[in-house]
């Protein structure tokens, strides 16, 4: 019987965070993070290389539908988020060499992020990637709510790690962009 009464708490405990979450917690906007990381047997530049080819992003994350860079600072994306597919502008404000790179949306969804690489060894990487979104309406809330981007970025760096490890970097520019 004590278990059942248990059971019951969590499910009700559990269904009103998830309506708190699914509502914004009373805020018509609210912001999530996200942060992953995944250690590649590669040297740093090769990895940071890799992460820069913004087209290619495709080729390891499964929700990216296509990125274009319109210049060393700016990239149109095209992802499906939640039940829809979402266009938005983005600009890159940092960009430091083998070390890291940052960007923020300029139009669309709200989201921005910073990716850090962090050398293990001569042929090791960390690769750390933090996330800001907003979750807009309910699929993107109920995704947010059952960790759907925490997820597909972990699936995504763990297809980046693979497709690193065996076939190398395809990298070419390596610009680099100043804070400010």
């Amino acid at each position: 019987m004590l278990n059942r009464v248990v059971t019951v708490a969590a499910l009700a405990v559990g269904g009103m965070l998830l309506s708190k979450k699914l509502k914004g917690g009373g805020n018509t906007r609210s912001a999530s993070s996200v942060e992953e990381s995944i250690e590649v047997n590669v040297p740093v530049s090769a990895a940071y290389n890799q992460y820069i080819q913004f087209e290619d992003f495709p080729k390891f994350m499964s929700n990216v539908i296509e990125i274009r860079q319109l210049d060393g600072k700016h990239l149109h994306w095209r992802a499906r988020v939640g039940l829809e597919e979402k266009e938005w502008d983005a600009e890159i404000t940092e960009q430091i060499l083998d070390k890291r790179v940052a960007w923020r949306s300029v139009s669309g969804p709200r989201n921005g992020g910073v990716a850090t690489f962090h050398k293990i060894s001569d042929n090791a990487t960390r690769i750390m990637v933090q996330m800001d979104y907003e979750p807009d309406g309910v699929s993107e809330k109920l995704g947010d709510a059952m960790s759907a981007v925490r997820m597909e970025l972990r699936t995504g760096l763990q297809s980046l790690k693979e497709m690193l490890e065996k076939h190398g970097e395809t990298g070419a520019w390596r610009g680099k962009i100043a804070q400010h």
